[in-house]
């Protein structure tokens, strides 16, 4: 099933600004909180729809790459927001709601979710990924080795020497946040902090793993796979979630950012979804007319040279150009004629060039000649 648009899921225009975008993500999370909808499956899907929508259109990056590429930009083939998860979604209340924890406790008299307990979140990776010309017109399956922080082996990332030394907080009992009350002349005033004695976790560790030294992190190697959509371009960024440095104390992972870098081609160049080859033919091939092969993405082409071609004619490979994210469009592959003049000629050569001089056929008749580059070049594009 296709994905909704950002922009309606939220309800906003596509120049909504950045405290557009947060009130009407607040007014949905509120809508289809699950504690206050129970059991209402729809209620939760359209809960995290509305999560994904504004981690990519409060994020100006992503939602540069979002207007540019659409959802291929943030998440294809596996990239992107879909694997966001509660703990992603909880951990963006902070700064909708204006501070850490739960914001609807006080909403739903609930508590439901942990209160104020603080899932610690991974830190971003950034990798550069090469392609070359041939793995951006088809796509390409990547495996790659990255070197991140990973869950400690000997304590599995709680951190604690010990099962015996890894226990919920006494202090907020396992919430994260610990409740004050307190007399004003309006009356009691409930307040809600971020527990001191476990800084929010909700848990304590009285004796430290020895490996990692609390940290519940140690560095480490994963080969990952990426699939890389056809069309990508030179500077797209896509996104695999869970995929960057592990969280402490089994929070969430952050994300691996993978930046396109395109190889040069030896022969073809890229502009857009075409493709430009510049082709080299002599003069007398111009004027007699011949057939070439010309390099493409798939192999090599044979086209037609009519005779009479004029240097700076266009011939187009209809579809043999890069194919755009997302999409069955291709575009096509542009062949330039040039006319090649040789620097050195023999002296035979000379003679019979010295009789092309004399012949009224050889001298140029602009009345009679073909468009000129440009209008070629308009025209082709109109």
């Amino acid at each position: 099933m296709a994905k909704r648009d950002y922009y309606d899921i939220l309800g906003v225009s596509k120049n909504a600004d950045a405290a557009e975008i947060k009130s009407a993500y607040r007014k949905l999370a509120i809508k289809y909180h699950p504690d206050k909808n129970p059991g209402d499956n729809e209620a939760e899907e359209m809960f995290k729809e509305a999560a994904e929508a504004y981690e990519v259109l409060s994020d100006p990056e992503k939602r540069q790459r979002y207007d540019q590429f659409g959802h291929a930009g943030n998440s294809a083939s596996g990239f992107g927001g879909g694997g966001m998860n509660m703990d992603d979604i909880f951990s963006q209340f902070g700064d909708i709601f204006g501070g850490g924890g739960n914001p609807f406790e006080s909403f739903f008299g609930g508590g439901s979710r942990g209160g104020g307990r603080r899932t610690p979140r991974g830190t971003n990776l950034r990798i550069k990924v090469k392609l070359t010309l041939e793995e951006v017109a088809k796509g390409v399956e990547k495996k790659v080795k990255v070197n991140k922080l990973v869950s400690c082996h000997t304590c599995n990332g709680t951190g604690a020497k010990d099962k015996s030394s890894y226990h919920t907080c006494n202090t907020c009992g396992g919430s994260g946040s610990v409740r004050r009350v307190t007399n004003t002349i309006l009356g009691q005033m409930q307040t809600t902090s971020t527990c001191p004695t476990c800084n929010g976790e909700g848990v304590e560790i009285t004796s430290k793993c020895t490996t990692c030294k609390g940290e519940g992190l140690e560095r480490g190697e994963e080969t990952i796979t990426i699939n890389i959509p056809a069309g990508v371009s030179e500077g797209m960024q896509l996104s695999m979630s869970g995929k960057g440095n592990a969280a402490a104390r089994g929070g969430v992972p952050g994300d691996l950012i993978i930046l396109i870098e395109e190889v040069p081609h030896e022969t073809l160049k890229r502009d857009g979804i075409n493709v430009i080859y510049d082709l080299y033919i002599n003069f007398a091939d111009a004027a007699l007319g011949t057939s070439v092969e010309v390099p493409t993405i798939d192999g090599k082409a044979k086209i037609k040279i009519d005779a009479g071609t004029q240097g700076g004619k266009i011939l187009r490979l209809k579809g043999k150009g890069i194919p755009e994210v997302n999409s069955y469009h291709k575009g096509d592959q542009l062949v330039y004629v040039n006319i090649w003049t040789p620097k050195v000629v023999s002296s035979e050569e000379r003679s019979i060039l010295e009789k092309f001089k004399t012949s009224a056929n050889f001298k140029p008749q602009p009345g009679k000649s073909e468009k000129s580059f440009f209008e070629r070049i308009k025209e082709y594009f109109e």
